[in-house]
């Protein structure tokens, strides 16, 4: 019976298969349902919690966070360039990783050291959203999401003791969220100076490593051990506040020049001057200019009829570059009809002064300043300064980040460490950066006045525009901080043909410098008074001597 069964089992088994296979073709090919029912369909927006990770398992940014923007033509740009992108980016790996290869040859029993293959792989990068800020500072502030989940194909050969041992980088993943800063921003091509980089939070990295063959990220506890060191490394280097600088402009053509300190000159006297007037003695004055100034020259009083006057008089020039910039000393004799004429000049280089050290000059006067005319012998006089160099200290410029401001729309102030910014003399630097909304009844030509102790200073005139960016500095040397004043800027409009209503308020502020003595800077945006929506961009610094 044993053998009977087994024969009608191997009977049962080579008939049956071949039966049920064709009956189940049969009646999956020609049998027809009799009941259809037509899918559920179901708007999203009814689904619930689950059903919805179930579809979108991972939902973009920009969908959930109305701040993140969608950047899809940036991934697209990315996928069309990918290639010659993976071709120079590994070239650059190339050039940097075979010095440091070579460093290792002949150590540890190294042989050599080479990439056999080094690809990126077929699958670029992808911005999942770009948030961007908007700050009051000269600078562009980005923060993309960057998800990379990668095929790279990298090998690294390596030969120890006459034994070559494959490296090999497989299944790449890289999750981060950088912060992207341009800054400053300059008008120089690419117009930024620095790329600063930095990371807002840790990030995800996730490889296998094969070594002949094997892949040793599949020992237990390695994986999570390379997981936490690669992240704790990485934190500590980049991390927010931690950042990575790359410079982009030579710091000397991305630098603006900022005042270094204040000159002051006192003009003493003059000696043994020309006789320019035919019945008479000559009317001398002196015009001074500061080299790199863009400002009008300084003038003294008129004497009159005196060859060797004496005025006394004190002068106060802004200084940037002190090795570079000189000072023109030019004495005139004033005629009350026609030109003046030019008495003699001479130069003062900067370079020649020391810090807080007051230096005087006797000073020959030329007839002008080629020194290698020898044909210019004739005596013109003698004039006599006094020449004084008062830097700057250097920590009234340095500042910290604050929060933003109580009560204003953005604010960045920085606080002043030195108490001694309440007291003594310093430089008032305002810079009036723009103004928005900005709307005049009958013209929209802006311009920006500047009104501070009686003196006024005004912007260039833009035309036919609600947001003017001015982006211009005025300064005001002091004899003291400005702890009681109050500065006065309003933002006019000006009708460029002839009218009898040619001018036009369109909204002024006033600020209290008190703050700004006792920051050091402010760099505002405030609501213009008198306006419906113009709001103000103003910075302003107090820089002591």
């Amino acid at each position: 019976m044993g053998f009977l069964s087994t024969i009608f089992g191997i009977l049962g088994f080579a008939i049956g298969l071949p039966l049920g296979l064709v009956l189940g073709f049969y009646l999956f090919v020609y049998s027809q349902p009799k009941d259809v029912e037509e899918p559920v369909t179901t708007p999203l927006h009814k689904l619930d919690t689950s059903a919805l990770q179930e579809i979108l398992p991972e939902i973009p940014l920009w969908i959930k966070s109305p701040d993140y923007d969608r950047v899809d033509w940036l991934n697209k740009f990315i996928l069309d360039m990918w290639p010659y992108l993976d071709r120079a980016i590994c070239g650059n790996i190339r050039s940097t990783a075979e010095p440091m290869f070579a460093e290792y040859i002949g150590k540890y029993k190294i042989e050599a050291i080479e990439f056999e293959k080094l690809s990126l792989g077929t699958l670029p990068p992808t911005f999942h959203g770009m948030k961007v800020y908007e700050t009051n500072e000269k600078e562009l502030v980005m923060e993309p999401v960057i998800k990379w989940a990668g095929n790279p194909n990298i090998i690294l050969g390596l030969r120890v003791l006459s034994l070559h041992i494959k490296i090999q980088l497989v299944d790449l993943q890289i999750f981060m969220a950088p912060r992207i800063k341009l800054k400053p921003l300059v008008p120089t091509f690419p117009c930024f100076a620095n790329l600063v980089v930095s990371l807002m939070e840790k990030p995800h990295v996730d490889f296998g490593l094969k070594i002949l063959g094997g892949d040793i990220m599949s020992i237990p506890g390695l994986y999570r051990f390379v997981q936490e060191t690669i992240k704790k490394q990485i934190a500590n280097m980049y991390l927010w506040p931690q950042t990575l600088e790359v410079p982009i402009l030579d710091a000397s053509t991305a630098a603006a020049t900022q005042p270094v300190g204040i000159l002051h000159v006192k003009v003493v006297r003059a000696m043994k001057l020309l006789k320019m007037d035919f019945l008479g003695a000559s009317d001398p004055y002196v015009k001074l200019k500061l080299s790199g100034d863009r400002l009008p020259a300084k003038k003294t009083s008129i004497i009159r009829k005196n060859l060797n006057p004496e005025w006394n008089e004190n002068f106060k020039f802004i200084v940037k570059d002190p090795q570079s910039q000189i000072l023109h000393l030019q004495v005139f004799d004033w005629d009350k009809v026609g030109a003046h004429d030019r008495l003699g000049i001479q130069l003062v280089p900067l370079n020649l002064l020391k810090p807080h050290e007051k230096k005087e000059f006797v000073l020959n006067l030329m007839k002008h300043t080629d020194i290698s005319d020898h044909q210019d012998k004739k005596r013109r006089g003698q004039l006599v300064v006094e020449l004084t160099f008062v830097p700057f200290k250097e920590e009234s410029g340095s500042f910290k980040e604050l929060p933003n401001g109580y009560g204003r729309i953005e604010s960045g102030i920085d606080k002043v460490s030195d108490d001694s910014a309440l007291s003594g003399a310093g430089l008032l630097s305002v810079i009036v950066q723009g103004a928005e909304d900005v709307e005049g009844e009958r013209h929209n030509n802006p311009y920006a006045l500047v009104i501070f102790r009686g003196e006024k200073k005004k912007t260039k005139m833009l035309r036919k525009t609600r947001d003017p960016r001015w982006n211009e500095e005025f300064q005001f040397m002091l004899d003291e901080p400005p702890l009681s004043d109050k500065i006065h800027i309003a933002v006019m409009s000006k009708r460029t043909s002839i009218s009898f209503r040619s001018k036009e308020s369109l909204g002024h502020v006033q600020i209290n410098l008190n703050d700004v003595v006792h920051n050091g800077r402010i760099n505002e945006k405030y609501h213009l008074i008198d306006s419906k929506n113009g709001v103000i961009h103003v910075e302003i610094r107090w820089t002591t001597v």
